[in-house]
């Protein structure tokens, strides 16, 4: 019952704010719920000891849900599954240079940049971090995250040449980013860990390799079984028990959930719908997974402003946020930068692409799962704030300026 009912409640606040964004703000729908359940934050923090009990509820409601459970162990499967399935693989292959390296090498290129630039500033600050936990900080930052960039791209209407490489990475780069911050958060907490090149790889290979491999085994074996009856019902069923069931296995065998969904999705998307739907059936299944897309995505950028009330003393973080905010941008800019100049793809890439490629890297709840898994300690309090003001301006500004951006800076280019 107590799960049911903090459900219940989250279920109910999103549906009201989601009515007051719609009437008064039309804003975009996750957008407008963050920004009204943190306005509603901040009332209930300064009328706190005027309404204790409405104040300690929230309060308790919040941090009885383990954010990072509920997000890196079920909500994101099925947003990443919803976003995928809508994803064409003709668009994705023609990519696939930009998609690869930006999900991987950028990846990594930004999580040391961030590391490295905010060892040396924090202290002119008076914060003292160590080196280990800047990194840890850059590993979790750097990934964009899949929910909060297509969520924003159904608005800006960027060119799909363009959304096909920000949504592709976004959907790809959880797998590197995952294995990266969890290396560097068993070296923080003091864990021994083989750290050679040969184990490193070998990490990475079987978090990717195995979830690719696992997502279109999944993928071809729903398709074929959909492809021998034809009910719009027991199809969607079938893909509600590739998500849940495809997680549960993913889990068992230590591979990367987030990226089976993706190949399980992009499959079923593309091949089960071309060869094993009705047109019926890839409508329904298509109204399904946008429905439960927009309701998952309404709770967790509910949950996103709502941290702010378990955020301890943020305000004192708040120089060191905004200049988090300024390194992260730069460390993006440095992780594209640098392999368009160095790597010959296909297609060049203008100044204009490049710009829009820095500012749609949102960040989103993925940032904010993985620094709340953190065991306690001296630097976490710090490292939670940080990310949240970063995390908060990505999705608050880049997210509402990322269209005019595109629109200005590309309108005399081709992508």
């Amino acid at each position: 019952m107590e799960l049911y009912y903090s459900f219940s409640v989250l279920i109910v606040l999103a549906s009201f704010f989601a009515y007051l964004n719609l009437r008064y703000l039309k804003l975009p729908s996750t957008i407008g719920i963050m920004i009204i359940a943190m306005i509603s934050s901040i009332v209930l923090v300064v009328t706190g000891n005027l309404f204790p009990k409405i104040f300690g509820h929230f309060s308790t409601l919040l941090q009885d849900v383990d954010f990072t459970e509920v997000l890196m162990g079920a909500m994101l499967n099925f947003l990443l599954f919803a976003g995928a399935i809508h994803i064409n693989l003709k668009d994705l292959r023609e990519q696939r240079g930009p998609v690869i390296i930006f999900s991987t090498v950028s990846v990594i290129i930004s999580a040391f940049a961030v590391g490295f630039i905010l060892f040396h500033v924090a202290p002119l600050l008076g914060v003292e971090i160590p080196f280990i936990f800047c990194l840890l900080f850059g590993a979790l930052i750097s990934p964009t995250d899949p929910i909060a960039v297509m969520g924003v791209l159904k608005e800006a209407k960027v060119r799909k040449s363009l959304e096909t490489k920000v949504a592709g990475e976004s959907l790809f780069n959880d797998g590197v980013a995952v294995v990266i911050f969890a290396v560097i958060l068993q070296l923080a907490q003091g864990s021994e860990i083989d750290i050679s090149f040969g184990n490193i790889s070998w990490l990475l290979i079987k978090e990717a390799i195995g979830g690719f491999l696992l997502g279109t085994l999944l993928g071809l074996g729903s398709s074929n079984a959909m492809r021998k009856i034809d009910d719009y019902k027991v199809s969607v069923l079938i893909t509600l028990s590739v998500v849940m069931g495809g997680y549960l296995i993913a889990h068992a065998m230590h591979i990367s959930g987030p990226l089976t969904m993706v190949a399980a999705g992009i499959v079923i998307g593309n091949y089960g719908k071309r060869t094993a739907m009705s047109a019926t059936t890839k409508d329904y299944l298509n109204k399904f997974w946008e429905l439960i897309d927009e309701i998952l995505n309404a709770i967790l950028f509910l949950f996103i402003g709502f941290e702010l009330l378990i955020i301890k003393n943020i305000t004192s973080y708040w120089q060191i946020g905004l200049i988090s905010i300024a390194i992260v941008l730069f460390a993006r800019f440095i992780s594209i930068y640098i392999p368009v100049k160095l790597i010959p793809f296909k297609n060049k890439f203008s100044s204009g692409t490049i710009k829009v490629l820095v500012w749609g890297g949102l960040r989103g709840g993925v940032s904010i799962a993985l620094v709340l898994s953190m065991d306690e300690g001296p630097y976490k309090p710090v490292l939670v704030a940080v990310t949240y003001f970063v995390v908060v301006f990505s999705i608050i500004v880049q997210g509402l300026t990322v269209g005019k951006v595109a629109s200005r800076v590309l309108s005399q280019e081709e992508i």
